[in-house]
């Protein structure tokens, strides 16, 4: 079969229409097959994106064909001998990673919501040819194969199969792109929207993200290019790994500013997304689960290890920056407890273990509500956590690291593109160090106790302890200040009056508070969102307060009774006076 070519047009950005044209030579003699995903690789959720189909029609040599829709993503063509055409228009307005976005400002999709697969054809090779856009001052960037393009990106490209065509997102607009090597490969970071930035800054910075994540690799795979996608909006924070790039969005403010030389807390935090996303270069896109690469996209994907995949990926993405010298080792440490902080205050994590968190990601992780906290736990954050006792375990018992640990499974999987079965780093840790962690893993994995966080960062001179929270917004970490006067177990939208969520052990939920309740007034006195940390500061602990709230339309009242702060808060820092023993091995994990 000859390759299919697609052609994509910003037709309309007022009303946020691409244009889709689709040529299949030969297509199948009984009818073609064709067929949308429902979900994007590295996304846990099933989107549907045939839903954002507005208009379809199909010819062949010039005369109109029917078709039949056969269920919510696919649909067959009548026969015909070819060449087929199928034209088609796709509503793009979803300003996230996921999907595909356009307006007069900016173009940006995933081949999975603009491209059609043409069952039975994977392998036919693929075009996709980029059509000018209707701003001549508009650009082109995707990490896809150029076949024959213009200055701009405009032209057309080429896949050797559907995967590679929809692994490529595109970044259309009149964008900022910044170049730079890393090891001898061609990267850049290119950047949409308003903002300002000290260019040279971040490309120094990134290039050592690169370089310190390529080293632990040992320079493998050898790329031909890499591209950041990066959206800078006004709020905003995310990212979407791929084959030789990814599709980044961040908030102005976290990027570095000309003449700024420190590093805020906002662009720690981007460069930790950076980091993130490029280490799914090995971990997700190369070092794959099973249940994963065999999934064709039309329905979920189970796997009970995605704390593998996030959350030893989240536990390296602010070490590298530590290794590339761009955090100290106490601020790596405040990192490591801002993440335990957040675990500590989710009550979820003594319901649902890591295993099921990750298998039933498709309908808890990336659709929360206000009974979260209480009922799940991210794989993302313990994961990490995790991954931090598994190194530790590993570096205290063996002498050997979660390092070597994914060497092993980048010589074994990631190199050689054979999937990895469940279980799969469990096996390759206890075949490295030569350690029985079965009771390890069951403990951390499977089951709901809390993790031996500071009697392994003991061994290391870390000191980590728990504190009561100095304010409703103390993420953990070296705070100074006097403990909160009280605890409710409940927390605010932001701006608003309205509960967000209700820990089931805490105060509020005893008073009988709810996710969406508006509170009105406490004792009489009106709340706003901007008197409610005063409002707190002024409660006692054991002194119950009325608190007025609607529910819908109805004004109801309850008697709450606040409570002292739990130590919930962590601090973990370098202990000022570490053994010999200990202080040689915080050496070889923090440099220090």
């Amino acid at each position: 079969m000859q390759a299919i070519h697609y052609a994509v047009t910003p037709l309309d950005p007022a009303r946020h229409l691409f244009s889709v044209q689709c040529r299949i030579e030969k297509p199948t003699a009984d009818g073609q097959l064709l067929s949308l995903p429902s979900w994007i690789r590295g996304s846990y959720l099933v989107r549907d994106f045939a839903k954002h189909i507005v208009e379809f029609r199909a010819d062949c040599n010039g005369k109109a064909l029917g078709f039949e829709r056969i269920d919510k993503r696919s649909l067959r063509i009548d026969a015909c001998e070819g060449p087929l055409t199928l034209h088609y228009t796709v509503h793009a307005f979803d300003e996230s990673v996921r999907k595909a976005y356009l307006d007069s400002r900016r173009g940006f999709f995933n081949g999975s919501s603009l491209f059609y697969r043409v069952v039975g054809a994977d392998e036919a090779g693929y075009e996709m040819e980029l059509q000018r856009a209707p701003y001549i001052e508009w650009k082109a960037s995707t990490a896809m194969q150029p076949r024959e393009t213009d200055s701009d990106g405009f032209g057309t490209y080429f896949a050797p199969d559907y995967e590679d065509l929809i692994d490529h997102p595109v970044e259309l607009g009149p964008f900022t792109r910044l170049d730079f090597d890393v090891d001898g490969i061609p990267h850049a970071m290119v950047l949409s929207g308003r903002f300002a930035v000290d260019e040279a800054r971040l490309r120094k910075d990134v290039a050592a993200i690169c370089h310190v994540e390529r080293e632990m690799f040992e320079q493998q795979p050898k790329l031909d290019r890499f591209l950041f996608l990066t959206n800078v909006v006004g709020m905003g924070y995310g990212g979407l790994e791929h084959r030789a790039s990814t599709a980044l969005i961040c908030s102005r403010g976290d990027l570095p500013r000309p003449g700024d030389t420190s590093t805020p807390k906002a662009y720690r935090q981007f460069l930790g997304l950076v980091s993130h996303e490029y280490f799914h270069l090995w971990n997700v896109k190369r070092i794959t689960a099973a249940s994963f690469q065999h999934s064709d996209l039309t329905g979920e994907a189970y796997t009970r290890d995605l704390w593998h995949y996030e959350g030893v990926t989240s536990y390296y993405d602010d070490l590298f920056l530590l290794r590339a010298g761009l955090v100290d080792a106490p601020t790596y440490l405040d990192v490591l407890s801002e993440q335990a902080t957040r675990l500590q205050r989710t009550p979820g994590r003594h319901v649902h273990s890591l295993a099921e968190s990750s298998f039933e990601t498709w309908i808890k992780y990336y659709q929360p509500d206000d009974n979260t906290p209480n009922a799940t736990v991210s794989y993302y954050i313990k994961g990490a956590i995790a991954a931090l006792c598994l190194d530790l375990t590993l570096r205290l018992k063996s002498g050997k690291t979660l390092d070597d640990v994914m060497r092993a499974m980048w010589r074994r999987y990631g190199a050689t593109g054979k999937a990895v079965p469940e279980g799969g780093l469990e096996a390759m840790a206890q075949s490295v160090s030569g350690l029985d962690l079965s009771a390890q893993f069951d403990d951390w994995l499977r089951g709901t106790g809390d993790l031996p966080l500071s009697t392994l960062l003991a061994e290391f001179g870390v000191d980590a302890k728990r504190r009561a929270a100095v304010a409703e917004a103390d993420p953990g970490g070296r705070t100074g200040g006097t403990p909160m006067n009280v605890w409710l177990g409940c927390k605010l939208r932001p701006g608003t009056t309205n509960v967000g969520y209700v820990l089931t052990d805490g105060p509020a939920a005893a008073a009988g508070l709810s996710g969406g309740d508006q509170i009105m007034a406490v004792d009489g006195l009106r709340v706003t969102a901007t008197n409610w940390s005063s409002i707190l500061a002024s409660l006692w602990a054991d002194e119950p307060v009325t608190v007025h709230y609607f529910r819908g339309d109805e004004l109801m009242s309850t008697a709450l009774k606040p409570v002292l702060p739990p130590q919930d808060t962590w601090t973990i820092a370098l202990a000022p006076t570490p053994g010999e023993a200990a202080l040689a091995r915080r050496k070889t994990w923090l440099g220090l």
